[in-house]
């Protein structure tokens, strides 16, 4: 995946205004308090930059948060707007098919519109894989991605759209879907996208 596209992106423009910008990830959240996680337990945002989903974890009493992303300049938006948290979060600039992440050791993985944009194959399994590996016994993963009626591309990228039943096809028999929600996204712009979100536990 190419970190300079997204760069491009927080660097040109208010993180506010982009298409995937909401004040709050209200699906995310609602899911999360359904799960019997500790302020303690490790989360992971994979793609969450520019995020405000780690301002609710915060909001929550959750102190082990780690962020992800490709964009080093969507980070900075974060770590600008949550200048007074210096030691609640792990930021990590790196490609989740090729950052380095500790074995076993998260409680929620958690991807809002990350994996759609793994067209090929041999990338998704990667994925499945180092999550897999990340994860603790029994952890939790909320994903979300573009639904079947959801958009074909999004920032000039193709994506890939996905029933509840093809998210649990590709991610295999490690993975127990727990829950699964169609949700209708308001952009920045006012048009409505389509999204698929799904909670597994991993066996």
């Amino acid at each position: 995946m190419n970190n300079i596209h997204w760069d491009k992106i927080y660097t040109e423009r208010a993180s506010t205004t982009v298409s995937w910008y909401c004040d709050h990830d209200e699906t995310s959240l609602q899911l999360l308090d359904e799960m019997d996680l500790k302020p303690q337990d490790a989360i992971i945002d994979v793609g969450g930059g520019a995020s405000t989903w780690v301002d609710d974890l915060i909001g929550r009493g959750f102190s082990r948060i780690s962020i992800l992303d490709l964009s080093a300049a969507a980070l900075a938006v974060t770590q600008q707007r949550l200048g007074k948290y210096p030691g609640t979060v792990k930021w990590i600039v790196g490609d989740v098919l090729e950052t380095p992440l500790p074995q076993a050791t998260f409680s929620l993985w958690h991807d809002r519109a990350v994996f759609h944009f793994l067209t090929d194959k041999k990338q998704r399994q990667r994925y499945v894989q180092v999550l897999s590996e990340a994860l603790k016994p029994g952890g939790h993963v909320i994903i979300s991605t573009f639904a079947e009626d959801g958009p074909t591309q999004c920032s000039e990228l193709p994506v890939c759209r996905y029933s509840p039943e093809q998210l649990r096809s590709e991610f295999g028999t490690l993975f127990t879907l727990i829950s699964h929600n169609h949700v209708i996204h308001r952009t920045p712009a006012g048009k409505k996208q389509a999204f698929t979100y799904c909670h597994f536990q991993i066996i």
